[in-house]
Parts: C-alpha cells; structure tokens; sequence
C-alpha cells in the first residue's frame, strides 16, 4: 500500500503514519472536508478472506476518491481512517470470520484526505461450507448515530 502524500489533498492536512494489523504501515494525509454520503446509493466491495479487495461498485469508486484500479488488489485499509479506533475492526474481523454479520458505523479516508461516514453491513462469502470472502454494503448513515460513534470512537482512542 502506498503512502498518501499531501500533494493531492485539496486542503492542508495532518499527516500520520496508519499501523496496520499485519504488520505494515503507511503515511496518510488528514483533513476535516466530509464528503455526504450519496442519497439513495448503495456503496458496495468485496475482498478475498485476507482483506484484499477484489470488487467495487461505482459508488465504492466515486467515494473513495480513488481509481478503480488503484483499488482491487489493495487491502480494505486503505480506507481506514485514523479516528477508527483498532477495536472496532478486530470486533468486525472476529465477527465474520466466526461466520456472521457484522454491522456498524464507520469514519472512512478518501485518497484526497477528507472522509466520509457510512453504516457497513460486512457477510461472510460461503462457498460448499467455506468463507471464500467478504462483501460489505454500505448505507447512508443517521446522522444522530454519527454523532454518537464519534463521541464512542473518542472515547475509545483516549482522546
């Protein structure tokens, strides 16, 4: 995964250097310009059983801010923002790889910097008895339900 340098962010950001549970790192590029999330659109990937994504809707496309191709083959990290605390992705990855839904609210990075909030619903892919993979679907967020994330999410990061 590449670092993301200030060079395409729109406005001046905070640089951190994101950790990632396998062991890697990059440096991501911060601001504070949300993109709303596209009324009436489903966002929609899916990764293979590491992560790795493997599909994405042109609304997954739209939003990130990336090209299509900058983004199969990459880890779903890649859109992981700092303000996500590392529980609720360890909560997310025991829940599908224990087999079941997963459901929660999510603060994701754009390749410009900026962010943009979603309601993910991650199902585990089962093929003849064995997850193959993972779709998640993403829904217009409740406002209401944002705002207490964010408070949850603070909290969480310590901060």
């Amino acid at each position: 995964m590449n670092d993301v340098s200030s060079s395409g962010v729109v406005e001046k950001g905070r640089e951190y250097v994101m950790h990632y549970f396998d062991g890697t790192s990059r440096r991501v590029c911060v601001t504070d310009i949300e993109t709303n999330f596209p009324h009436g659109k489903l966002i929609v990937s899916r990764t293979d059983t590491a992560g790795v994504i493997t599909m994405g809707n042109q609304s997954f496309v739209d939003m990130s801010g990336y090209e299509a191709h900058e983004l199969i083959g990459q880890p779903h990290s890649i859109l992981r923002h700092p303000d996500m605390p590392a529980a609720a992705f360890r909560d997310l990855w025991e829940t599908v790889r224990a087999g079941n839904q997963w459901h929660g609210y999510v603060k994701n990075l754009r390749k410009d910097g900026g962010y943009y909030w979603v309601y993910a619903t991650v199902v585990p892919n089962v093929r003849e008895g064995r997850v193959v993979g993972y779709t998640s679907v993403r829904r217009e967020p409740s406002r209401q339900q944002v705002l207490a994330a964010e408070t949850l999410y603070r909290s969480m990061n310590g901060s």
